[in-house]
């Protein structure tokens, strides 16, 4: 049975991944103004601890923004290998924006020459990695943290040997000095969140979907779905694969592809994938918003 169309008045408490700050946080924001969310906005420390809260609470009157792609680091494994885990439970994907991701350099030191540790999420370290080392020395500590605001929270005025990357939105938030922009290795860096819920978006005409499924561990499996989808003129978007965690060699197969769950088109192509695979879920069929 389908799940019901996204009805947004039932939506009472909202979770992303924090603290304030993050870009989720801001990427939440965008969610609420598109659907007109009046809701509790609740912020947790992990993707996983996200997940859990979602199925402990199991209800329609929750959702959920969290990372699932970034431009310069790709797919979020995390999110990935949660997705499937929420079949039980009936979570989909209602909706996804994109932002862009414009790191800086924070800190209260007056130059960069009095800065020994630098902090951050490891993929905003990851996506400054040519910045860090063409500014700094190879005795540069990169400290890991949950999240870029969470690095932008741990600075005082009194260390200023420590730095933080994070957005120019983060320091304001925080009051904490920005001591250079822009430090991204690529320009061009956005990411994309998800926004998941016990609902299904309505079709728009500009709609994608995404699936997950498990296949017998044979020569063949998979080209056979493929192969379904390019008979059905589907453009399929994305794919990905990861570990089922039950069976060495046994994988679970994302897809991302044009279209919507009620298209027939679609229909038709799912009606002859389903008896090929173990496993079978509908992550959402949804559109872009923001």
């Amino acid at each position: 049975m389908l799940p019901e169309f996204l009805d947004t008045s039932r939506i009472r408490k909202l979770l992303f991944l924090g603290p304030r700050g993050s870009y989720s946080d801001f990427a939440k924001n965008i969610f609420i103004e598109a659907f007109k969310l009046n809701c509790v906005s609740t912020n947790l420390k992990s993707i996983s601890s996200i997940i859990k809260a979602l199925k402990d609470e199991n209800n329609e009157d929750i959702v959920a923004v969290i990372p699932i792609e970034n431009s310069i680091e790709g797919i979020v494994r995390e999110t990935l290998d949660n997705l499937s885990s929420l079949k039980k439970e009936g979570y989909k994907i209602i909706a996804e924006t994109t932002m862009g991701v414009e790191h800086a350099l924070l800190g209260f030191a007056k130059n960069k020459s009095e800065i020994k540790v630098v902090r951050s999420h490891p993929q905003a370290l990851a996506q400054c990695k040519r910045y860090l080392q063409e500014n700094f020395s190879d005795s540069l500590i990169e400290e890991a943290t949950l999240s870029t605001s969470a690095a932008v929270r741990s600075l005082v005025a009194e260390e200023s040997e420590a730095a933080a990357i994070g957005s120019v939105d983060c320091a304001e938030m925080y009051d904490v000095p920005i001591i250079e922009r822009n430090i991204n290795d690529e320009t061009n860096n956005q990411t994309r969140f998800i926004l998941l819920g016990k609902f299904m978006s309505p079709q728009t005409g500009y709609d994608k979907t995404s699936i997950t499924f498990s296949t017998e561990n044979k020569a063949g499996a998979l080209s056979k779905i493929l192969t379904i989808l390019d008979e059905n003129n589907i453009n399929m978007s994305y794919i990905d694969s990861r570990p089922s965690k039950k069976e060495l060699g046994e994988y679970v197969f994302y897809i991302d592809f044009e279209g919507h769950i009620l298209d027939e088109k679609i229909k038709k192509a799912f009606s002859q994938i389903k008896p090929l695979v173990k496993m079978f879920y509908v992550i959402g069929s949804y559109h872009p918003v923001g």
